[in-house]
């Protein structure tokens, strides 16, 4: 059976960057919010949203955030990463129907601490709409190896 499992801390270098791309449809939106229970007017009544500043219904700014949480947890640094910290600024309203692209980049490695420095940025065409950094735990190829021959072990 092979394992699955992103980069190690050894292999992460700052500059590293990787992406992700979602087109936001009524249904993401929908099931956003009976996921989530975020059920403001702003994000599901067409009525409600054109009183607003917007005048048209967003999506959750929380939904266009998780897709940084997709690029971690599949690209970089992948599969077994722990997400440890994110702060986020809000810039721009997403509407359904628009592209939101998730971009991670390594600004700092700490390979004593396992620990990793992201900036994050979703963006719609070249308009940021979020940003903000993160804070990653990776694991070193040594514990991988460790926890690998432990199970091992207790196999035979």
């Amino acid at each position: 059976m092979q394992e699955l499992h992103g980069h190690y801390i050894e292999e992460l270098e700052a500059g590293m960057t990787a992406v992700y791309a979602k087109t936001v449809t009524e249904a993401d939106i929908a099931l956003f919010a009976g996921v989530s229970g975020d059920t403001n007017p702003v994000h599901l009544n067409a009525d409600f949203a054109a009183g607003t500043m917007f005048k048209e219904r967003i999506a959750h700014g929380m939904l266009s955030a998780s897709f940084i949480s997709t690029v971690f947890g599949t690209r970089l640094p992948g599969p077994g990463c722990i997400y440890l910290s994110q702060t986020l600024n809000f810039k721009a309203p997403v509407m359904i129907g628009d592209t939101v692209v998730a971009r991670v980049t390594l600004r700092e490695v700490n390979k004593e601490k396992k620990r990793i420095l992201v900036d994050t940025v979703c963006s719609v065409g070249d308009k940021v709409v979020l940003d903000g950094e993160a804070k990653l735990m990776v694991a070193s190829r040594a514990q991988a190896q460790a926890s690998n021959d432990t199970k091992t072990v207790a196999a035979e």
